[in-house]
């Protein structure tokens, strides 16, 4: 049923592309059918993720820039916050990277959290493993940067980058441990403003101090709106890339994502209101470690 449209993916047609997104972002009939068709592929996904206000954007802007004079061809997930009235995506980075929009070398979409908590769309899975079987050397996924509630990221890409702003210097010791262990490779960017060079050594001093015989996890410095440092970000990307590919990770990348796939069907037919009304019909005699027990 969906050879053809694959076909047409594989050739570097962008617009079956996204209408295919588009399928598989809104459940259309027969969605199922085409991810079961997917080719497996080992294109590499950085993660790009990080508070509000760090320049993921712009630095993602940067990266895309470097990547096409390289001759790599690029796709772009961009996750936006939802609308609350139509569950779209609300920001649009295809503005911010409208230098890219008629790029036949770049591929953006921008995708809407639709009020998952992850920082991701909650088809991510799927879509990046769609947007795989088109000819791209590298697929960017940058985050809605809602905070530390973005770990998901790591279950999803090669390379985990975490872009933090001088002004996070004052917050490295309070932040979760999630999203600092997350992290493949840390940017410090717009590193012109005060705070930049102690941000880096508290980030470096706290790594040293977590676990001192564990490999140091990259601190890169970076201008993005002026493109400095990005080539030093762009070679140990690569670098850690080459790295991940001798390793397990990629395995438990797989494992990851088929674990949150399963989670995710098995609760597909399960609502908050039944479980209400299954707990209304018990009774004051109620116990909800047997409730679970008995029901799921």
């Amino acid at each position: 049923m969906w050879e053809q449209q694959l076909a047409e993916i594989r050739k570097g047609n962008n617009k079956t592309l996204a209408r295919c997104i588009s399928v598989i972002e809104n459940e259309v009939s027969g969605y199922e059918a085409l991810l079961q068709a997917l080719p497996s592929s080992d294109i590499p996904v950085i993660g790009i993720t990080g508070p509000p206000g760090a320049g993921k954007s712009t630095l993602t802007d940067a990266l895309i820039g470097l990547l096409v004079t390289r001759g790599k061809n690029v796709a772009v997930l961009c996750v936006d916050p939802s609308s609350p009235f139509n569950l779209g995506a609300l920001l649009g980075d295809r503005i911010r990277m409208s230098e890219w929009y008629n790029n036949p070398m770049v591929f953006i979409r921008s995708l809407a959290t639709r009020g998952s908590l992850g920082g991701l769309h909650p088809k991510i899975i799927e879509i990046s493993d769609l947007v795989k079987t088109a000819p791209f050397d590298l697929i960017i996924i940058e985050t809605v940067g809602v905070g530390q509630s973005e770990i998901e990221i790591a279950g999803l890409a090669d390379v985990t980058i975490v872009v933090m702003g001088p002004e996070s210097g004052d917050e490295v010791q309070t932040m979760k441990a999630g999203l600092m262990e997350i992290a493949d490779l840390f940017v410090v960017n717009k590193a012109d403003r005060p705070g930049a060079d102690l941000l880096v050594k508290n980030l470096k001093l706290m790594f040293h101090i977590a676990d001192k015989n564990a490999l140091p996890v990259p601190v890169i410095k970076t201008i993005a709106s002026q493109k400095e440092g990005i080539q030093e970000l762009v070679e140990t990307i690569l670098s850690l890339l080459d790295q991940n590919s001798h390793n397990d990770k990629r395995t438990w990348l797989l494992a990851e994502k088929a674990w949150h796939l399963i989670r995710q069907k098995k609760m597909n037919t399960l609502t908050k209101l039944d479980i209400k009304k299954q707990i209304e019909s018990t009774g004051k005699d109620f116990n909800l470690y047997r409730f679970i027990k008995t029901h799921y």
